[in-house]
């Protein structure tokens, strides 16, 4: 929506974080209101999606409260003024437990706010709800015996994707504007391609994780995990990660990072069609031949790309992370058993991926992190970014990634270069494309060079300018639901 009008009431679950903040900000509609308009929302769709866990209106009123005072006042409410925000399950927000999705935290009311959560709410956003994910986020679907499954709005007989499954949902039926959530292995970016949303993975590094407190943190958590945002328009992304980003004591990772900018790179998408040459379902194909026409319509050169060693990057980020996941999430050491799925998976994901079982196998493979890290910083001095599938299948049924090892492995499979992304730290944004022959949404996959977000988020807006905007998911018909 534009900006320079008024803001209608009505129009407020759907308008972006960048016009709801600056309609506040003018005053041409209250926060309380955009409050009022997504809680609507949030009763007419979530009872059928089940994306948010715990809904906050009381207090998402009393903030409302607080940005239309300061409004009042004639002060600055910030950048996210009236903005409505869920946070995931796993992301500590005093309003209520961060469960991770598992019984064995539904008490865990967290003392202070991760430092994501604290700059959102300092920049005037108002969290509106909780967003539901599997248990400690270890799925690519989002389920779990505390709060049950979350469906996907535009076909509740596919899986919404997770982990981040709650959030992305919420933010495509416009429950909530920005969703806060985090990607360990497409987390953001796979459920995000499910409903047609926008999701970035940030640099390592760039957004703050969780605080690090006496609790050891595993290495691949460490190295492969980022908190970063949902949405529905690129500019929200960058809004969103502006307030997000920077350096944090409780985060020995996180770090201010240098900006790596459009005009110091070459206009270069290398274009990834069939990642180590397996199966591309047709409407994954015609998605990137959509992206890839508008790239070149808006001025960049494109070639065909073949990324050194990204069958080894992809089986290692899932070996070392199967490894660290049989021990951090052992029973014994949890005290209480995982959900009914989550154990299916670890079961299931750990056996097909064969985890290290010498603390030798285990250290040769992270030294081998760094040369695969180094062929690809050599490849994006001359190809800053790569153009590829999210998934390279259709999303498929709810728990597709149970059932053995057979499904296991095709569902690795499947993101197979989203989590190369991961394992080397990069930032990748995943937008939609339109609708598939399915009716479901399509989408591709945007990577970038360490810190290069920027140039991601060029080319991700000559994509989203030239390609069919999303209509609302079946399961959100009407501007309220």
């Amino acid at each position: 929506m534009s900006v320079d009008r008024t803001l209608r009431h009505e129009d407020a679950a759907l308008a972006s974080a960048v016009g709801i903040a600056t309609a506040v900000r003018r005053g041409e509609i209250t926060a309380s209101e955009v409050v009022d308009t997504h809680l609507a929302r949030i009763a007419g769709v979530n009872p059928t999606v089940d994306a948010l866990t715990v809904v906050f209106a009381d207090r998402a009123h009393e903030a409302a409260d607080l940005v239309d005072a300061t409004v009042a006042d004639g002060r600055d409410p910030g950048p996210l003024a009236g903005v409505p925000i869920s946070v995931k399950e796993n992301i500590d927000l005093t309003w209520s437990a961060t469960t991770n999705g598992w019984q064995g935290l539904a008490g865990a009311i967290p003392a202070r706010d991760a430092a994501i959560v604290r700059r959102v709410r300092d920049a005037g956003a108002v969290p509106i709800g909780r967003g539901n994910m599997p248990d400690f986020g270890m799925r690519w679907d989002t389920d779990n015996d505390l709060f049950g499954r979350t469906l996907n709005p535009w076909d509740l007989s596919r899986s919404a994707g997770g982990s981040s499954g709650g959030d992305a949902v919420a933010v495509a039926t416009g429950m909530s504007t920005i969703g806060l959530g985090n990607d360990f292995g497409g987390s953001l970016r796979l459920p995000a391609y499910a409903v047609g949303a926008l999701g970035l993975r940030p640099s390592r590094g760039r957004v703050p994780r969780a605080a690090v407190q006496r609790h050891p943190v595993a290495l691949t958590l460490q190295q492969f995990s980022v908190n970063g945002p949902l949405a529905r328009s690129v500019d929200d992304l960058a809004l969103a990660l502006r307030v997000m980003a920077g350096w944090d004591a409780d985060d020995p990772v996180s770090i201010d990072a240098p900006r790596v900018r459009l005009e110091d790179v070459p206009r270069r998408v290398g274009v990834l069609r069939a990642p180590l040459g397996g199966s591309v379902a047709a409407d994954v194909t015609a998605a990137i031949a959509r992206a890839e026409a508008s790239l070149v319509d808006a001025g960049w050169e494109v070639v065909d790309l073949d990324p050194p060693m990204l069958e080894e990057a992809a089986v290692l980020w899932r070996r070392l992370s199967c490894t660290d996941m049989l021990v951090s999430l052992d029973p014994k050491a949890l005290g209480r058993p995982l959900g009914r799925s989550a154990t299916r998976f670890l079961r299931d994901s750990t056996a097909a991926a064969r985890p290290y079982e010498s603390a030798s196998d285990y250290a040769t493979a992270w030294a081998r992190h760094a040369v695969i890290a180094a062929q690809w910083r050599r490849l994006q001095v001359d190809v800053p970014l790569i153009l590829g599938p999210v998934s390279t299948s259709r999303m498929r049924e709810p728990d597709y990634d149970l059932g053995g090892t057979d499904a296991a492995d095709r569902a690795w499979y499947d993101l197979r270069l989203t989590v190369v992304a991961n394992f080397l730290g990069l930032p990748a944004l995943a937008l939609p494309t339109g609708l598939g022959g399915d009716g479901m949404p399509t989408g591709v996959q945007l990577i970038g060079p360490m810190f290069g977000e920027n140039i991601v988020f060029a080319a991700a807006r000559d994509v989203e300018s030239r390609v069919e905007r999303m209509p609302l998911p079946a399961a959100a018909p009407g501007p309220l639901g």
